[in-house]
């Protein structure tokens, strides 16, 4: 039996500018894109390809089934819609043995558990793809329009260790051709990428990493590499074991890393690759300066973000506060450490107690470090309440756009379980300070949708 047509593309309409075109033809929220020139319409990236031919009709459906037509010549329709991507975001055809999303406990929004691996949401937003689903027509697709930079996780060059690090469906890749990263870059030759490894104790690091930084530098295409660390949780149930780096191991990935950095200087004129913070705060290493980073361009890997946050100066420090104010900053085990030191200064305002809270993970366990992936219950289950007058919190533990935490607990449910005022602190150790004097009312938002090894809405690390 045939398997029944795919659903059209879901091109809702989220917005019109008005006065123009389509505002004018009567469109309004809630109506459907279905075609342009005739043919229907898988994304964003697509529809602005059609209406770079200049004169196009668009046809539109009200949510009644009431249909419309208008057409363009060289202007803007004036339509926004509610998702770029229109049939459905790509899942991912692997089965990684480090894969977040197979360690996520029960109880989350269901978007969390989505295993996505889109080439568009690449494109258009940055997040890491393994390329393995790509079939025929999606490669010609990316050099046709020339898709660049995508940013690609490598892992490892060596294709029969990617292979059994990766485990891809065979029923989920549409060509095999695929699969073969270095085949797949080589091809790729026109666009820019940007990769990343995730690197396992004693699988692709040591000299496998040498040798597979060794093969990205030498295609030209490949723009950067970002290294980091296995993330593990302790809802591992039924998958392989694995464990996080040991101190003396980071430390061997950093020598490594940094002797392949002075070589690159040399040669190519830029470090190329890049370790994320939890390597240097594992091994107990002093944070690269600022200018080692070369501008962050992998910044939502991780790499920088402490450095990004301490640098700059602190704002003007009053000697005593009018009222006195008791603030507890709470964060992730591994980043307590450097957040106390960081806040020393502070310390010695009259009237300003502050304490730095290293929180434990228990809802995805001790293991998880980083301060994007406490829930709610963890600083429930950490902090009494009105022990405080305020909690502040990093900017990365609640969803981008909102004050949800991952759990679905809001910044107003901890105010309310807890008796105390609850914010986010800053971004940076400047915007801290000011919120820890009181600096109400600024509009904090996180670096990216939670943080780097966090679950993401919409990308999430494979």
């Amino acid at each position: 039996m045939p398997l029944p047509p795919p659903p059209p593309p879901r091109a809702e309409v989220h917005a019109v500018t008005p006065g123009s075109p389509a505002a004018r033809a009567g469109v309004t929220p809630g109506w459907r894109l279905v075609a342009v020139a005739g043919a229907e319409i898988p994304d964003v990236l697509a529809y602005r390809r059609e209406l770079a031919r200049g004169e196009v009709r668009l046809d539109l459906e009200a949510p009644d089934g009431t249909p419309t037509s208008f057409e363009v010549a060289w202007e803007d329709p004036g339509l926004e819609f509610a998702d770029p991507i229109f049939d459905g975001i790509r899942t991912c055809a692997n089965k990684c043995e480090f894969c977040y999303v197979h360690q996520m406990p029960q109880g989350f929004r269901k978007s969390l558990y989505m295993m996505d691996d889109d080439f568009r949401t690449s494109f258009l937003y940055g997040s890491f793809v393994t390329l393995t689903n790509l079939a025929e027509g999606d490669v010609r697709r990316i050099l046709d329009e020339h898709l660049s930079p995508l940013y690609v996780s490598v892992h490892t060059a060596d294709e029969d260790l990617r292979s059994d690090m990766m485990k891809w469906w065979s029923s989920k890749v549409q060509d095999p051709a695929s699969t073969r990263i270095r085949d797949m870059i080589e091809r790729l030759e026109p666009i820019d990428l940007y990769t990343q490894m995730v690197l396992l104790p004693g699988r692709n690091d040591g000299d496998a990493m040498e040798s597979t930084l060794a093969y990205l530098a030498s295609r030209p295409n490949v723009q950067a590499v970002a290294a980091v660390p296995v993330g593990l949780t302790d809802h591992r149930t039924n998958l392989p074991d694995l464990r996080t780096y040991t101190a003396e191991e980071a430390d061997d990935v950093v020598r490594r890393v940094e002797a392949i950095q002075r070589r690159m200087l040399e040669t190519r004129g830029t470090r190329f690759v890049f370790l994320s913070d939890e390597f240097y705060l594992l091994a107990g290493r002093p944070l690269p300066p600022r200018e080692a980073y070369e501008g962050f361009p992998m910044l939502e890997n991780g790499v920088g973000m402490v450095r990004d946050f301490l640098d700059g100066p602190l704002p003007d420090l009053p000697a005593r506060l009018p009222t006195p104010r008791r603030v507890l900053l709470a964060t992730g085990t591994l980043f307590a450490p450097v957040l106390e030191r960081a806040v020393e200064p502070l310390r010695a305002i009259d009237g300003l107690e502050i304490e730095v809270r290293a929180v434990t993970n228990r809802t995805f366990g001790a293991v998880t470090t980083v301060a994007g992936l406490l829930a709610g219950r963890d600083l429930l289950l950490a902090i009494r309440p009105e022990e405080a007058d305020v909690l502040l919190l990093s900017p990365n533990v609640v969803k981008y756009g909102t004050d949800l935490l991952l759990d679905d607990r809001s910044l107003g449910d901890l105010r309310t379980d807890l008796r105390m005022d609850v914010e986010l602190g800053g971004t940076t150790l400047a915007d801290l300070a000011r919120t820890v004097l009181g600096d109400a009312g600024r509009a904090v938002t996180p670096q990216f949708g939670f943080s780097t090894h966090a679950v993401k809405e919409a990308a999430k690390q494979h």
